[in-house]
């Protein structure tokens, strides 16, 4: 019997699940699926969330011939065979998995079928293309990232498996606690193919009762996920209190409290969620005092994406104690916030008469306007001259802090530009 993951490989397009932004009504695959219009494609994102499960529902969806081949293990021969079909068939969609480590010999088999359209590649890759593969090959294709998949998400498949008659366990009488199905959902790490080998060891292992019910308790799903339930609160918002915790504790510049908030996180599998924290706090909390931390957590989220669990948590953790230890500032934050304010309660007014781009007469190469001051013009690049609309010229929205010297430096600039604005010196 072949694995559950495999016989709930979804059949059609309708059949997948998560991934809307490419599969959902009117988004890019799905209008190419239904017009029959297919273009070589490059699925990239982590492993189980869907990559082979696309191509193999755009093939039932179009009726086309579907192949799958790995560019490591499978060889030049058997690129020839799929290329003898196509040429029979008339097309055929190709599945390359680990499309990155494709050879140069096999790539140039490969191009003129893609060229002449007979082969409608579609590449796997947990690898980022515009870095791994060669460009030859992504010329020839669309670049679709695909998204990691939600716990509910996971739980859908997980229901979806159990309910169905023919390739699922519908067909048992099945009962799985709210807390198993939600230990497979979140113990897995976004990893659909996971959370269904999970559930087939369960049902698989256990044992009937009298009546014929398999049941299946958080205990059995600790087991054959092996790994340990991690248990918020009876009313499941623990979650989020987490990750309030998680970046308190950082701007608080609490560096063990935010390890162990981020230990948590860790073990729920979330990745999305920490990635998207971490890089609110770099800007919402450390801002113009340390303008680096910006770049550095995303660089450090770039690669937990890229080597995935459990190595991932090495570079979250570097950043988080270097968020921890770095200087606060929430200075832009409240700038931003300041300005929005205005917006919003109607404070615009029009833009001043010299900065409107009808002031723009082409007299020179650079274009200026005839009232408007040129700050290259000038030393040091500054001119005294009226920048907000007239309604609101006095309005200050940045008040700068001093902590950090980029902010501290930045606030030196800042408040000798403001003076000379007055008139001071």
């Amino acid at each position: 019997m072949k694995p559950l993951a495999f016989r709930m490989r979804p059949k059609t397009i309708d059949d997948i699940i998560g991934q809307q932004h490419l599969v959902g009504e009117g988004k890019i695959i799905r209008r190419m699926v239904e017009a029959k219009q297919l273009s070589s494609m490059i699925l990239y994102g982590p492993p189980g969330i869907g990559k082979t499960s696309i191509a193999s529902a755009i093939a039932g969806s179009t009726k086309y011939a579907f192949r799958m081949l790995n560019a490591v293990t499978s060889n030049k021969k058997d690129m020839e065979i799929v290329a003898a079909e196509a040429k029979m068939s008339g097309k055929v969609v190709l599945l390359l998995d680990e499309v990155h480590r494709l050879d140069k010999g096999k790539q140039d088999f490969l191009l003129p079928h893609l060229e002449n359209g007979s082969i409608t590649l579609i590449g796997a890759t947990t690898a980022n293309p515009y870095h791994s593969i060669n460009p030859a090959i992504r010329s020839r294709c669309q670049i679709f990232e695909l998204e990691p998949l939600s716990i509910d998400d996971l739980k859908q498949a997980l229901i979806r498996a159990l309910r169905d008659t023919k390739e699922g366990f519908g067909d048992k009488n099945i009962q799985i606690t709210d807390e198993a199905l939600s230990h497979f959902g979140t113990g897995s790490g976004g990893d659909v193919r996971s959370a269904l080998n999970a559930l087939e060891l369960a049902v698989m292992s256990t044992r009937a009762d009298d009546s014929g019910e398999i049941r299946i308790t958080l205990d059995v799903a600790e087991e054959c996920l092996q790994k340990k339930s991690f248990h918020h609160d009876k009313d499941g918002d623990a979650h989020y209190d987490v990750l309030s915790g998680f970046q308190k504790s950082i701007r608080g510049s609490d560096v063990n409290a935010a390890l162990h908030y981020l230990a948590r996180l860790i073990e729920a599998g979330d990745l999305v969620s920490i990635s998207r924290r971490l890089l609110v706090i770099a800007y919402e909390d450390i801002g113009l005092a340390n303008p680096q931390a910006g770049p550095h957590t995303l660089a450090a989220i770039e690669t937990a994406e890229r080597i995935g669990f459990p190595e991932a948590r090495i570079p979250l953790g570097q950043i988080v104690i270097e968020l921890c230890l770095s200087p606060k500032s929430n200075s832009a934050y409240l700038a931003i916030d300041r300005a929005l304010r205005d917006i919003r309660d109607g404070k615009i007014g029009d833009v001043p008469k010299h900065l409107k781009d009808a002031h723009y007469k082409g007299a020179s190469e650079l274009g200026r306007g005839i009232e408007y001051l040129y700050p290259h013009d000038y030393e040091n690049g500054w001119v005294k001259q009226q920048y907000l609309p007239d309604r609101i010229k006095n309005s200050t929205y940045y008040e700068p802090k001093q902590t950090g010297k980029y902010e501290k430096a930045a606030a030196e600039v800042y408040e000798r530009l403001m003076r000379g604005q007055r008139g001071g010196k």
